[in-house]
């Protein structure tokens, strides 16, 4: 495993790192304690040693696992995000006063003193025209109960405008059928050393190369009800690829680049910018975690296979996806 920096946190953090929605459960299953327990610890003997999570993960459960596994890891680091968990999502939910409510809940369930780095959880546009909610977060920052802060965003567009804060971090979606990111953004936080998490890096499993058009996920699972963004930004699921062309792409890169291996490829594809610190893809067992620190592993990409995934993505990905997100 290597380690990046991660902006001016000064936290330097696995280049492959854990994302934690899936932790201990996933697409409607009930959350496994146990699992969650060994799932952190196999990551962490691979070497991982960050870990990003939520307030609304598995109803707190996701935050509270990762908080008593830092207590005993204390050289590991962490972000959650916060302002998602209640329902409809508006900006008062990025208000001052409500800032002030989730730092305090997720301090509680995660059983610490200070938070590592809170993120605002892909907040409605408007938010980020809302610099009163950016300054309380200064001023928790300045009161000690959280380290750094930045947000988690669905669009380029709000990252460019996130640059305006004193933000760290900031979780956007990158992978093989989400390049725009890298054409402009990626300059743009390195010249404010501001760190990149890269969300999504498989495109909701896309890029393992294992579905068909005849693949089937459970009811609950967002792949199956949320196509078209009836419960949440529908660029969070498939990366907003329509699934047949998703499916068609992924085979395509898989036999251009020559491998049976995509998702590992596909995670090594996002390490070779090196504006991103970390990936975060998600697991949800120990079994997964290996797949995920195994990309560290493999060679750089070629200039040719590069190209490769250039190519694949302007033939069948660009339009529309590129002047969505």
């Amino acid at each position: 495993m290597e380690y990046r920096n991660f902006g001016k946190t000064g936290f330097n953090i696995s280049e492959v790192s854990l994302g934690t929605w899936q932790l201990g459960g996933k697409w409607g299953l009930p959350f496994s304690q146990q699992d969650a327990e060994d799932t952190l610890a196999e990551a962490y003997a691979q070497g991982v040693n960050f870990f990003d999570t939520a307030d609304g993960y598995q109803n707190g459960a996701s935050e509270r696992a990762v908080g008593q596994f830092i207590k005993s890891h204390p050289d590991v680091h962490f972000t959650t995000k916060i302002g998602r968990k209640e329902e409809p999502l508006t900006a008062d939910h990025f208000s001052p006063a409500n800032i002030d409510r989730y730092v305090e809940e997720s301090l509680q369930n995660m059983g610490l003193d200070a938070l590592d780095m809170v993120l605002l959880h892909c907040p409605p546009t408007q938010v980020y025209y809302q610099p009163e909610t950016f300054f309380e977060l200064d001023r928790l920052q300045q009161q000690g109960k959280i380290r750094n802060y930045g947000v988690s965003v669905e669009k380029v567009e709000e990252g460019i405008k996130t640059l305006d804060y004193n933000v760290a971090g900031i979780e956007i979606i990158f992978n093989m059928f989400r390049l725009r990111p890298a054409k402009l953004f990626f300059d743009l936080a390195q010249q404010h050393n501001v760190g990149i998490l890269a969300r999504v890096p498989l495109a909701s499993g896309l890029l393992s190369g294992k579905y068909t058009a005849d693949t089937k996920f459970a009811p609950e699972d967002h792949r199956t009800n949320n196509r078209d963004g009836q419960h949440f930004d529908k660029g969070e699921t498939f990366s907003g690829v329509d699934y047949l062309t998703g499916v068609k792409a992924a085979d395509e890169l898989k036999r251009r680049l020559g491998t049976e291996q995509l998702a590992a490829t596909a995670l090594r594809y996002i390490l070779m910018y090196d504006a991103v610190s970390a990936v975060i893809p998600g697991a949800s067992n120990p079994t997964q975690i290996e797949r995920n620190t195994s990309a560290a592993e493999l060679a750089p990409l070629t200039a040719d296979q590069m190209a490769i995934v250039q190519d694949v993505y302007d033939q069948y990905i660009k339009n529309p996806v590129e002047y969505l997100w």
